[in-house]
């Protein structure tokens, strides 16, 4: 398969050409195709079959925030009281145990995710009291993962001490720009004084990695004051890096019509600025992994990329190759061998649920053959910017003339010098990576009818 190359394209001209929508392939299928015939009992005929000799991974949702900030797409509400907080957790424990008695028997952890909203809304006794319910569940592997996402403006050396006492190994603080205009245009103020004490913190708690949460494409952002804040946390050394392109949906979140829209960076601006801050931590030593992914060179996520051991889940690049991911709280998915499942996304059906001591599932996928097959095309991708077709048709019993019609759709792709084929290797060049959702596309079965549920790939 070989193409001939047309002249470079223009900035212009890749965006005009090239921008559209395509999910950002957490997973596959992605959520958009859950639906209710997935269900709570479904989700327990799942649980029963999973071999109890394979170790499981947890994700824990926390739907709290002190603040709102404006851009934020994630499933979260400001709360100024601890009461609905602390009665959340006695139903995530509540949950935990529908679990146990769903499961064929004790299954080991071997990560732990907190996720949000602001996981560090919870005090420390709240942490005892979940760690505790986790542990009557699962036994933790001794070398286990356990990560939360963090506000700095809200952390403190108490709750990062707690934290520590229970085993967090990984830590994810959210920065996003450091300019007090951008912070403003946001609701998001935070100063770089508070951001290096947490870090401070996390270090003396023995906390191994840490990684910055960064955004491009935001109100008033510029290439100027996102290599700013690039040269201002690079002063912290993190092990990782996480550089996001702002999705602006207002139709899906509703407070994001809070943001200056004329104050949004265009296309070819938010390229820039992703660019820009890419090739800044290049220089500084940082391994770019994926679409948004950067991590020294020593940290697990740069060496899993190196042998080829790289995975993508809800979480983002991870070294967690465990096949079964269990979620609890509001919104929270799961994957299993058998496909995927959500939780009730609202907080009070979802509470409603678990006071009625049934599996709060409001829907999920059951994965086909087909899926399989192209979701290994697609992480592949995602992770590697590469794949070998004829080596996962191989692995699916499937024959390579059955993407022959994905094949014929790369053309373009592979005239603008975006991919590169070696035989049935196919490669996303480094011009071509910002891009690979879009190339992922092209093996989507489902994207097409979905497409505008989407955010831009630009």
């Amino acid at each position: 398969m070989t193409a001939t190359l047309t002249a470079p394209l223009s900035r212009d001209q890749l965006i005009a050409k090239y921008e559209g929508r395509a999910p950002r392939y957490t997973s596959y299928p992605t959520a958009v195709q859950f639906t209710p015939q997935v269900d709570a009992a479904t989700y327990r005929r799942w649980l029963a079959e999973l071999p109890t000799e394979r170790a499981v991974s947890l994700y824990v949702h926390i739907p709290f925030c002190e603040r709102l900030c404006w851009y934020c797409g994630c499933n979260t509400r400001a709360v100024n009281r601890h009461d609905p907080i602390a009665a959340y957790v006695q139903l995530l424990v509540q949950e935990a145990e529908l679990l146990e008695a769903a499961l064929p028997g004790k299954m080991t952890a071997e990560a732990l995710h907190f996720g949000g909203g602001t996981p560090n809304m919870l005090s420390p006794d709240d942490l005892a009291v979940i760690f505790a319910a986790l542990r009557a569940v699962f036994r933790f592997a001794p070398d286990a993962e356990i990560a939360a996402e963090l506000d700095p403006a809200v952390l403190t050396r108490e709750w990062v001490e707690a934290a520590g006492f229970h085993g967090m190994t990984r830590a994810s603080l959210g920065v996003q720009n450091l300019s007090p205009e951008v912070q403003t245009a946001v609701n998001r103020i935070e100063a770089f004084e508070d951001i290096a004490a947490c870090v401070g913190w996390l270090r003396e708690a023995g906390v191994r990695s840490i990684n910055f949460d960064l955004m491009y494409g935001l109100p008033r952002q510029t290439v100027a004051n996102t290599l700013s804040t690039i040269d201002g946390v690079l002063r912290l050394r993190p092990e990782r890096l996480a550089l996001f392109g702002y999705a602006h949906v207002p139709w899906m979140k509703s407070h994001q019509k809070l943001l200056d829209e004329a104050a949004l960076p265009g296309p070819s601006e938010r390229l820039d600025q992703s660019e820009a801050a890419a090739e800044r931590l290049a220089q500084e030593g940082y391994v770019r992994i994926g679409l948004d992914h950067f991590a020294l060179e020593g940290d697990e996520l740069a060496v899993a990329l190196k042998e080829g051991r790289l995975h993508r889940n809800f979480q983002g690049y991870t070294t967690d190759a465990a096949q079964t991911l269990l979620g609890l709280g509001a919104s929270a998915i799961g994957s299993l061998p058998q496909g995927f499942v959500q939780n009730v996304a609202q907080e009070l059906p979802w509470r409603a649920a678990v006071q009625k001591n049934d599996l709060p599932i409001a829907r999920g996928v059951a994965l086909t053959a087909d899926d399989r097959f192209r979701g290994e095309i697609i992480e592949q991708l995602m992770c590697n910017l590469a794949v070998d077709l004829e080596a996962v048709c191989a692995r699916h019993g499937r024959q390579l003339s059955e993407l022959r019609g994905e094949i014929a759709r790369l053309a373009d792709f592979a005239e603008d010098g975006l991919i590169a084929w070696s035989g049935a290797k196919l490669t996303v060049t480094d011009a071509g990576r910002v891009l690979v959702r879009s190339v992922c596309a092209v093996f989507d079965a489902y994207v097409v009818a979905d497409a505008q549920r989407h955010s831009k790939t630009l």
